[in-house]
């Protein structure tokens, strides 16, 4: 009530004016649904109970939505209300029929009408509309982060791993913020050149404020005007000082950097980079160049530094969780190297039991619009629908050797079994595939690797409970307890190794 109050003291004409224009917008909105749909002469497709006008898009919740959607139990469950639609897609089939085989139609992103629009997160590759400048953005993205181009990178990425594990030496207790500043390390030292040496770095607390305020915006239900657009125009309303500051907030974080790399550049000081690699680039149309450039690179700390950083931490939880797969594991890697020596990138293909335990480590949850309208199944998908794939419903599917619940790298070893492997839906789905796939992959085949060799990770005295995880649009593992117990011999190895380091 407080709020509703405050809103109505500050609307200058009076109250009841305010109470009826959103009469009035709401009627009309459930007016042209209603007609769409009938005109069409086919049923939504199925889902929780509904209301006129607010429909059932509210029991959309954002807190652990993944396990109130699988529990329908329905290939795909619609939510609509306000004049929004949401689907999602419960099975790997229906997002091979919807994602796939009909990318053209699904590969456009949701409006995001505060963060996108307002706080112009919208001009970044991730939010592009499917178009001719989402496609040049894209086709910058491949040339940086082809494997063959990231392959340049495995020293920086191995590098700072050893700093990573000479951290875990120092202050195990703080592993959850030593990975943290690994995964935006590598990400900020690969794109822009930038020499990172502690947490309180102003480029790693600006990249971590932008993650921070990205994840609160976009989680579905943060803001009314993602619901109703035409909020945006009352500027009396609170989130548009919320959206003033998120808009500073996230050019500093794609401006700073890049003018960084340009003033190396002109001094002729520049370190191999990414952003150096497409600014070099010849372009007939220098400024709008620049621009894409801009906002590709600054895409990458998103799509490679939290993928990483989320990956990881659920591994150290299984491995604390699973002793004896962290012993097979290690028992692997043991075995293959024969001389005293950290895991290399390209020693991947050689520790297959390690790249099972890593795909079993592998949860994301991406969300698409669609951009016209398309009969599914016999039903309608109006135009406008954010369709969501619900990957843990992929990946907690029950099956009949495997239990979904447990920990079992095994499933990706099996060729027995029809096991969906995660690396087809981890990095999204068709012509919306992470272009940084193979960067992300190198980092946590690095990271992994090397913490199964160094450390024996066991759980403190009272064992390890599965944490909750966070409804933000990356799911962080909420804080959990480790202990990390140095191998024989290992210690030194990585100190000497750290002490070499050049970064």
């Amino acid at each position: 009530m407080k709020s509703s109050t405050t809103i109505l003291n500050l609307w200058p004409f009076p109250s009841t004016w305010l109470i009826t224009i959103l009469f009035c917008l709401l009627t009309l909105t459930l007016l042209f649904l209603t007609v769409n749909a009938s005109k069409h002469g086919l049923s939504k497709a199925p889902g929780p109970p509904s209301f006129p006008i607010i429909g059932n898009i509210w029991r959309l919740k954002p807190k652990s939505a993944w396990f109130e959607l699988t529990r329908l139990k329905e290939r795909y469950v619609y939510f609509h209300g306000l004049g929004n639609s949401v689907l999602v897609l419960n099975s790997m089939d229906a997002i091979k029929d919807l994602l796939e085989k009909r990318s053209n139609k699904y590969s456009n992103r949701p409006v995001f009408t505060v963060v996108g629009t307002m706080m112009g997160l919208g001009q970044s590759m991730p939010l592009l509309p499917y178009g001719p400048e989402w496609r040049a953005s894209r086709k910058l993205a491949h040339v940086a982060l082809s494997p063959a181009a990231v392959a340049k990178y495995h020293h920086v990425q191995e590098d700072l791993t050893v700093l990573l594990l000479r951290d875990f030496l120092d202050n195990p207790q703080e592993f959850f913020s030593h990975v943290r500043l690994a995964a935006g390390r590598i990400i900020l030292v690969i794109t822009y050149g930038l020499s990172i040496q502690s947490a309180d770095n102003n480029y790693i607390t600006d990249a971590e404020d932008t993650m921070q305020m990205i994840g609160e915006s976009t989680v579905p239900g943060a803001f009314l005007a993602d619901l109703l657009p035409i909020l945006k125009h009352f500027t009396f309303l609170p989130f548009h000082k919320t959206a003033a500051k998120g808009r500073e907030t996230i050019e500093n974080f794609v401006s700073r950097p890049l003018l960084h790399v340009k003033h190396e550049m002109a001094s002729e000081k520049a370190p191999e980079s990414l952003t150096r690699d497409l600014l070099e680039q010849e372009n007939e149309d220098e400024r709008q160049h620049e621009y894409r450039v801009k906002w590709t690179s600054g895409a990458l700390y998103g799509a490679g530094a939290e993928t990483t950083y989320t990956t990881v931490l659920v591994f150290i939880l299984a491995m604390a969780m699973y002793p004896e797969v962290q012993k097979k594991a290690f028992s692997e890697v043991k075995a293959y190297l024969s001389t005293p020596r950290l895991v290399r990138i390209i020693d991947h293909h050689n520790l297959p039991y390690v790249a099972a335990v890593i795909k079993e480590c592998l949860r994301w949850h991406p969300a698409l619009p669609l951009t016209e309208d398309d009969i599914y199944n016999n039903y309608l998908i109006p135009r406008g629908t954010v369709v969501i794939p619900n990957v843990w419903a992929i990946a907690f599917a029950p099956h009949p050797q495997y239990d979904p619940q447990e920990f079992i790298p095994e499933r990706f070893l099996d060729k027995t079994h029809n096991v969906i492997d995660p690396l087809t839906y981890a990095f999204g789905f068709g012509k919306r595939v992470c272009p940084g796939k193979a960067l992300a992959e190198n980092s946590v085949f690095a990271i992994i690797a090397n913490l199964l060799l160094t450390f024996d990770i066991q759980p403190p005295g009272g064992g390890v409970h599965p944490p909750n995880f966070g409804p933000n649009l990356v799911s962080y593992p909420e804080p959990f307890k480790c202990r990390f117990i140095p191998r024989p011999g290992m210690e030194q190895l990585v100190r000497t190794m750290a002490a070499e380091v050049d970064i």
